[in-house]
């Protein structure tokens, strides 16, 4: 009589440890360029959040031909910012934090009923958003009140 041979279904150890050694070494090389992508993909967002709440400004200020205050919360940038309502109320628009840096830039923006800058920002102060060593986005603002954005540092 034939003796049968049983076959078993899986992995061998050594399979599993190759495995996992091509996983760690593609990990270590792929690792770091996801950082950097996730990094330049929120100092993006950030830079696209406060451009829209200086356009959101600009037309609230135009819309209503009154002075309209862009600032930040708590003094700080990067804590978020608010447009207060020129006729008293609920703000017209409460924006938390970005998780990113946000430096320079002024200490508000206003713009009047023309929907010009009426608060003393100039494009020497521009607003560098992101983490230095990083990808930067750099956000100004010209004097007839139009933000823009550029894809690097200020300077």
């Amino acid at each position: 009589m034939k003796q049968q041979r049983t076959r078993v279904k899986g992995f061998t150890l050594i399979e599993l440890l190759v495995v996992l050694a091509i996983v760690a070494i593609l990990g270590s090389v792929a690792g770091p360029p996801f950082v950097r992508l996730f990094a330049d993909q929120r100092a993006k967002a950030a830079a696209s959040d406060l451009y829209t709440a200086l356009t959101v400004a600009r037309s609230e200020a135009i819309k209503r031909n009154r002075n309209v205050l862009l600032r930040p919360k708590a003094g700080d940038w990067a804590n978020g910012w608010v447009i207060d309502n020129p006729a008293g109320g609920a703000n017209l628009l409460d924006a938390n934090a970005a998780s990113v840096p946000i430096t320079g830039g002024s200490v508000s923006v206003t713009y009047n009923g023309g929907g010009r800058l009426a608060s003393a920002i100039t494009a020497t102060s521009p607003f560098t958003i992101g983490k230095s060593g990083m990808t930067q986005r750099c956000l100004s603002v010209d004097l007839s009140g139009r933000p823009h954005i550029k894809a690097s540092a200020c300077g």
